[in-house]
């Protein structure tokens, strides 16, 4: 069903750290099952890095009894996963911000391979989702080949977000400095993205799978971008694709409560606990002591960021990755 193989080069040496360690490449010789539709089941191979941590959730995944109720929110990490999810769990939820706010979303959205995407993490994340009260919400970082088989036959709501190559790279290195304890240099985890050597890599098939799949009836795929440009415009479409109506003033203030300002200052959202969490486990003793390090989870939000951590070189190089993507796939960046 799988194949293993244990990855090391000077890519992934480089990027390292006690919060991700020992990657793998995991590979499905005929890439999915045949319940998947057609259209991605082309008998190619696909692939992605994990690490250690994950290889004892793969079977239990992909076993993974899902529920037709069930509503899954799927990213490749930092493409405005938190923010969609509250916006998901609300419009399900008939806008019930109070308990929304007593509720931490990790709990009201628990992250499916947990587990097995953060070393050190402990728990039992699988179990814990499937646990859950239904309608359970469930997040993850998946790509389509490792998905739990039964997706492809149940078809339970799937909102699928993608952001722009740069972006999504900048946050997610900043992610790896605050959260997995990654002290090396931008250089090194930009040359690690476009090489392909990061965890829940490559972007390009994540990415390119999922577009593949949106016309499919149970799947939404939206953007970054589509969020940032028209908040309410993309409110509403994810509540008629999850069924539900709101008036026009209960769509305004649900766009308020989503704003980068409230949702930074939301303690049930900002995922403070983790902060914490990974500063005292994943941090270096010098960083631990560096009191300049005010990090935050929900960071800047603004489209373009990348600018101000990336050279012009790494810009050029991206661009070319982007373009290799358009082509393979037609997805566009963007809006």
């Amino acid at each position: 069903m799988f194949r293993f193989e244990k990855v090391t080069n000077e890519q992934i040496t480089r990027i390292e750290c006690p919060g991700t360690e020992k990657h793998y490449k995991i590979t499905r010789p005929a890439g999915f099952p045949n319940s998947a539709p057609a259209n991605i089941r082309n008998g190619c191979e696909r692939h992605s890095v994990m690490i250690e941590a994950f290889l004892p959730l793969l079977e239990e995944i992909r076993n993974f009894e899902v529920l037709e109720d069930d509503v899954w929110v799927i990213t490749f990490p930092k493409c405005g996963t938190t923010w969609t999810q509250e916006m998901v769990w609300l419009l399900n939820n008939n806008l019930n911000f109070e308990r929304a706010k007593k509720i931490s979303l990790e709990e009201r959205f628990p992250f499916l391979e947990l587990t097995g995407a953060l070393t050190l993490i402990g728990g039992d994340s699988v179990g814990h989702v499937r646990s859950q009260p239904r309608p359970r919400h469930i997040k993850s970082h998946l790509p389509a080949m490792l998905l739990p088989d039964q997706v492809w036959t149940v078809k339970p709501k799937i909102v699928y977000v993608s952001r722009n190559t740069k972006d999504a790279a900048t946050s997610f290195y900043h992610h790896y400095r605050n959260i997995v304890g990654y002290d090396g240099s931008k250089e090194h985890f930009f040359d690690a993205f476009l090489s392909d050597n990061l965890i829940y890599a490559p972007f390009s098939g994540h990415v390119a799978d999922y577009w593949q799949l949106r016309d499919e009836e149970n799947m939404l795929f939206i953007t970054y971008e589509q969020m940032k440009h028209d908040l309410r415009k993309v409110i509403e479409k994810v509540s008629s694709f999850l069924g539900k109506s709101y008036s026009e003033q209960e769509i305004e203030v649900l766009e308020n409560h989503l704003s980068v300002e409230s949702m930074r200052a939301n303690d049930s959202c900002n995922m403070q606990t983790l902060v914490e969490w990974a500063r005292n486990t994943n941090y270096s003793e010098e960083r631990k002591n560096n009191e300049s390090n005010k990090f935050r989870f929900i960071r800047s939000g603004d489209v373009g960021s990348y600018r101000n951590d990336m050279s012009p070189d790494f810009v050029h190089r991206f661009n070319e990755y982007e373009k290799c993507i358009t082509n393979d796939c037609g997805w566009k960046l963007g809006l």
